[in-house]
């Protein structure tokens, strides 16, 4: 009986710290307003122009205390790509290109991080683009995760990452004489935590509100308010 009582309590201390390690990990949604993948490519050497892309979406799962078990998802809509040109854009999307009328979505999954420091990490994954897959390798920063000052007050995590892709590992080749083979990356991305809890209260309002019976009439602004 002592033996099966140690090996029970061994099992339920096993499974509450694997509990509690899981626990610390939290899932953020991916915001595609505040998330953009920009990237840059020469143009015949005598430029460097850049595009942006918009519209992400995906799933973070991140704690700060252990970089180790993050993980990251993404789905990039090529429909939302700008390069400050509607036939610069078409070229691009075209079938000489990213082929986006066959592959309108290009997706990132992360196989491993490697912490560099508290805000550092190198992050490794499986980019499909062009529907090719290759293993790309990113430069993270990680900003802060901490409660939004704005409506829901959802937590959110901030980061920066950059890297180099070639073009032709995926299969796009054309145009080699005018269009460079490296690809330069940055993406900035928020994520908000999917869930509420007591660290997503709403802030207490400052401002009180009129006498029943009364109207408040505001004067006229031209200010806006920040997304």
């Amino acid at each position: 009986m002592p033996n099966r009582f140690v090996r029970h309590a061994a099992l339920a201390a096993l499974v509450l710290a694997s509990c509690l390690v899981h626990a610390a990990d939290t899932v953020y949604a991916l915001d595609p307003v505040h998330t953009r993948v920009m990237f840059a490519v020469s143009h015949a050497g005598f430029s460097n122009p850049m595009g942006t892309v918009s519209g992400t979406t995906g799933t973070l799962v991140f704690d700060p205390d252990n970089w180790s078990s993050a993980r990251v998802e993404a789905k990039i809509p090529l429909d939302r790509l700008d390069m400050g040109d509607a036939k610069w854009n078409d070229a691009v999307l075209g079938r000489s290109f990213l082929d986006a009328k066959q592959h309108p979505v290009a997706t990132f999954v992360s196989t491993r991080i490697e912490p560099v420091d508290a805000t550092h990490a190198k992050l490794t994954g499986n980019l499909t683009l062009r529907g090719v897959t290759r293993e790309v390798q990113l430069d993270v920063v990680f900003h802060q995760a901490k409660r939004h000052p704005m409506p829901p007050f959802r937590r959110t995590a901030g980061f920066s990452a950059t890297g180099t892709l070639s073009r032709k590992a995926f299969a796009i080749t054309a145009w080699p004489s005018v269009v460079g083979d490296a690809v330069e990356i940055r993406i900035e991305a928020e994520g908000t935590r999917t869930r509420e809890d007591a660290g997503d209260v709403p802030m207490p309002s400052t401002t009180q509100a009129p006498p029943a019976g009364t109207s408040t009439v505001l004067p006229a602004s031209n200010a806006t308010i920040a997304p």
